[in-house]
């Protein structure tokens, strides 16, 4: 072997065992951060996902439209990077890919818990973050959030209370009305509950937000699996905004509460989302 050759594979064979003795296993293209929330007192972590064209030396101005993923109760930042094809996804759609950690938070202020200001965090002070290290494209139309389950119900909470900030917005499987679920999922650590605050649970309900919002304000995806335990409360959301006439987008497919479902469910929401992109950018 010339000598080159070998220290090009010795060099190749070090940087590979280091990695392992690391235990890498994430993408090159995926930055697992530490977001500090001065609301909270504390960092969050987050899994921040780039297309591969973001380090083509010739594309070094190119700003990026951004997509929030939130998973699920009991799941953390790691499951939508470790389940989906995230980079990939970034590439083809040429999006960044931002996954925080949730923490059985439900994605909002909690009212009695100064360590769980979710909504804050979500979309003032990840927000924040994300635009200042990252290249995007800092407006709310390049912006969109979804979720699966808890992550379902955050997105659509943080997108129809700040319009201002996301243009685009998606729920797979969402538990988007808590009010019928009490006693589960640590949702009375957040509020309390819900016999002695009733009126509190369904305040924090996503589909308490429906009469706040505006026509063609928003876009918004929505679809959940026919077994799925939230199917019944997604089919009342979903008439809850054809009464107000709010635009959506609204699928029932056979499945239920699994990654089998949200795996191809995240391929029709990221075909919206850029779809939403393009038209806003005029494309």
């Amino acid at each position: 072997m010339r000598p080159h050759l070998l220290l090009t594979a010795l060099l190749l064979a070090f940087a590979f065992s280091c990695s392992l003795a690391q235990g890498y296993d994430a993408p090159p293209q995926a930055d697992t951060v530490k977001v500090h929330s001065a609301k909270m007192n504390r960092d969050i972590t987050t899994v921040v996902i780039v297309p591969e064209q973001y380090f083509d030396p010739d594309l070094q101005d190119q700003l990026y439209p951004v997509i929030y993923l939130l998973h699920g109760a009991t799941g953390s930042y790691r499951d939508w990077p470790v389940k989906a094809d995230l980079d990939d996804m970034a590439s083809d759609f040429s999006v960044i890919v931002v996954c925080p950690d949730g923490q059985d938070s439900w994605y909002f202020d909690s009212p009695i818990d100064p360590a769980f200001q979710f909504e804050t965090f979500v979309s003032s002070e990840l927000v924040d973050y994300v635009d200042h290290h990252y290249r995007t494209i800092a407006d709310r139309t390049m912006r969109a959030i979804t979720g699966l389950s808890m992550g379902g119900h955050g997105a659509l909470w943080n997108a129809w209370r700040h319009p201002d900030v996301f243009a685009s917005c998606g729920s797979m499987s969402g538990g988007v009305d808590i009010s019928k679920f009490p006693g589960k999922w640590h949702i009375a650590d957040r509020l309390g509950s819900y016999d002695s605050n009733p009126q509190q649970w369904a305040d924090h309900s996503v589909v308490s937000l429906v009469p706040r919002l505006k026509k063609r304000q928003l876009s918004i995806i929505i679809d959940d699996g026919t077994d799925d335990i939230f199917y019944q409360v997604n089919l009342d959301l979903h008439r809850a905004l054809l009464d107000a006439g709010i635009a959506h987008d609204f699928t029932i497919r056979p499945g239920s509460h699994s990654w089998d479902y949200w795996l191809n469910s995240l391929d029709y929401h990221f075909l919206f989302f850029s779809k939403a992109f393009a038209a806003a950018s005029g494309n």
